[in-house]
């Protein structure tokens, strides 16, 4: 005889908001997953997979438990437990395939397949786990019906489960959505329970209905306590760990975490605008009153930044006194008023601790999309504008053009191509002569390092020379340089020109503490004697470590070798230094040789050759272009002169020749005489 069972109201409807909670739950742990990266990723993966699979088994159960049949029904631990298994494993490889960012429609129609299919083995393996003197039969129509219920729902909650995952904050129609999942997920139990046809051979009693509360209360216990630690761990991870990663502790505003996180999540297609924002006076401040000040001060530039931000505009906080301003749907218009609005924020007065402070600010504007453009390269361009801006003067900003890209481009290219320019012998050396205008005789030679790039030609010194400064390469660079150096002048040792060759110097070569050795070794590796060696430093360079600078230079001299002093009073060194650094030579910056007719340079270069006589040091003029430069500087007191009047840097391959000419011409001379 057939069997038909009835419901217990509250049952039924303690399934369907099981079902809810357990769907919005979901929700809320998908944007987990998206913002979320490696080891933390699979976590909640996990956590969503469990809260859903284990939500929809406890649904499932607790529906089983509603339904009465007027026997004595019992279940098969086993097959309850494999039931679940089944819900949790497919939520998991479900949300697993569809966890990337940007998937397939395979992926997802895969995930949903998968899915669904969990559902309908938890359901009819929990109905073969019913232990009752009874036979159960399906109606094929409704089991059909019901498997179809399965995958349309499944397919329904990764459908909200993607449309949610860049939203973490809860809202109306996320609420809306895990109603209409609780209700699928339901509607496919019952239609299976529909489905469900009993039969038994023995004349059943009007028996009352009767519950397992047992099973019921634990049942329940168990969801709600998945619930609550899911929840808890959402909480803590929003308000207690993400404030900690994803916020600045000082201005509180959002931090570098923050907005990586909102380009990662960012899908828009509009224009935007990316400030980039510093303060100019930072260092000084933070310098002469302290860190405490610096933070403080900090602190009250990310509260008036605060007064900007709107739903479509956000200000970060990316580290020490760098913000960044993220503008949705900006044009130029929007973006130059916004800067000229923050930097009359900026300017006006801080008062913190008794001090009163007096910052600016300088803005680097940079528009774009996502999809147009890497975020790196709206943040670079940013930057790079924000460096124009202050070369301007500070306190400006300015709108990134492609111009100002330019010299990046070539300066990132020029950085790559630096090793291996030294590998395939792409440098070379010129040689410009230092002419004795007393003994109307050869001085020496200053080595002049060149780059010849096989794409971009002659790179100048002033722009390759910086970059392999930064990057460290300076130092193989100058010990080839070195070496080259030394080898030329044995060269023109041996063919009767016994003239010194001077070298430049980086700090670098100081700082390694190998200087010596590596000068020692280029000199027996060609043979030259030390006294034709000259090394040139910069007066700058004593700024960093003169004790060890000193020590360095003398050990070089005790071998021999001469040190100059290039580029002389256009650095920072005091003047009274002097005595103290073991040099030889020297070297006026061509700035003293423009404009001599000036009285007041004129009277600058005269003291300078006075108290160089009273050091017992030479003085080289350079940039000597004219006959008028020459007469000026000799009845001054300089007698050796370096520039193009005398000769342009040279190959070394012309250099034997223009001796030659010189000597020829020098003979002439004082055979007139």
């Amino acid at each position: 005889m057939n069997i038909e069972g009835s419901y217990n109201g509250y049952l039924v409807a303690l399934s369907i908001l099981i079902a809810v909670l357990a769907s919005y739950s979901a929700l809320m742990i998908a944007a987990k997953i998206s913002s979320s990266k490696g080891t933390v990723k699979f976590f909640w993966v996990f956590a969503g997979a469990l809260v859903m699979g284990s939500g929809v088994w406890s649904m499932h159960f607790i529906g089983m438990l509603a339904f009465h049949l007027h026997m004595e029904v019992k279940y098969d631990v086993g097959l309850t437990i494999v039931s679940m298994g089944a819900s949790v494993i497919s939520s998991f490889i479900a949300f697993y395939i569809t966890a990337p960012q940007n998937i397939n429609w395979y992926k997802i129609v895969s995930g949903g397949i998968i899915m669904g299919s969990g559902i309908v083995m938890m359901h009819y393996i929990g109905m073969e786990a019913m232990v009752m003197p009874a036979k159960l039969t399906y109606d094929k129509t409704i089991w059909i019906l019901s498997v179809i219920i399965a995958l349309a729902a499944s397919f329904a909650a990764l459908f909200m489960f993607l449309r949610f995952r860049t939203q973490s904050s809860a809202s109306w129609l996320k609420a809306v959505s895990a109603i209409v999942m609780g209700f699928a997920i339901c509607g496919m139990h019952y239609t299976g329970m529909k489905a469900a046809k009993f039969h038994s051979h023995t004349e059943m009693g009007a028996e009352s209905p009767s519950v397992d509360l047992f099973l019921l209360y634990g049942v329940t216990v168990t969801v709600f306590l998945i619930l609550f630690v899911t929840w808890t761990a959402m909480f803590f991870d929003r308000h207690v760990l993400e404030k900690m990663a994803f916020q600045d502790s000082i201005t509180g505003l959002p931090n570098r975490n923050e907005m990586n996180r909102f380009f990662d999540t960012y899908s828009g297609h509009e224009k935007m605008g990316v400030l980039f924002l510093d303060l100019d006076q930072f260092k000084a401040i933070n310098d002469t009153l302290g860190h405490h000040t610096g933070d403080l001060l900090v602190r009250e530039v990310g509260l008036r930044l605060q007064e900007f931000v709107q739903k479509d505009l956000q200000a970060y906080r990316i580290g020490g006194d760098e913000f960044l301003i993220i503008i949705q749907h900006c044009d130029q218009d929007r973006a130059e008023k916004l800067a000229v609005q923050i930097l009359e924020s900026i300017k006006k007065v801080y008062r913190i601790e008794g001090n009163e402070l007096y910052v600016t600010g300088s803005i680097g504007i940079s528009l774009g999309t996502i999809q147009e453009n890497d975020r790196s390269i709206l943040l670079k361009t940013a930057d790079t504008a924000r460096y124009k801006a202050k070369s301007l003067g500070k306190n400006q900003y300015c709108v990134y053009k492609e111009e100002m890209g330019f010299h990046e481009v070539r300066k990132l290219e020029l950085e790559k191509d630096l090793q291996r320019a030294l590998e395939d012998q792409q440098f070379f050396i010129e040689y410009q002569p230092k002419w004795n205008v007393k003994t109307n005789s050869l001085w020496g030679f200053e080595a002049l390092l060149r780059w010849k790039h096989p794409r971009m030609g002659i790179v100048s010194p002033n722009e390759f020379i910086p970059i392999a400064e930064e990057t460290g390469f300076i130092i193989p660079l100058t010990r080839w340089t070195l070496e080259e150096a030394c080898r030329q002048c044995k060269v023109w040792n041996t063919a009767g020109i016994a003239q010194s060759v001077s070298v430049n110097l980086s700090t670098r070569l100081f700082q390694t503490d190998h200087l010596i050795d590596w000068v020692q070794d280029a000199l027996e590796k060609v043979g030259l004697e030390p006294c034709l060696l000259e090394l040139e430093i910069t007066e700058s360079m004593v700024i960093y470590d003169i004790q060890d600078i000193v020590r360095q230079l003398q050990c070089l001299r005790e071998m021999g070798i001469k040190v100059s002093m290039d580029d002389f009073g256009t650095g920072y060194s005091s003047i009274g230094l002097l005595d103290r650094l073991p040099i030889d030579t020297l070297k006026l910056d061509r700035l003293f040789t423009y404009d001599l007719d000036s009285p007041s340079k004129r009277a600058i270069i005269h003291a300078i050759v006075l108290m160089a006589e009273q050091l017992h040091l030479d003085v080289i003029a350079e940039g000597v272009e004219h006959e008028e430069h020459i007469a000026f500087l000799t009845q001054l007191g300089c007698f050796v002169m370096q520039g193009y009047y005398y000769g342009k840097p040279m190959k070394q391959d012309i250099i034997m020749t223009w001796v030659n000419q010189k000597q020829s011409a020098a003979s002439s001379s004082d055979s007139n005489i």
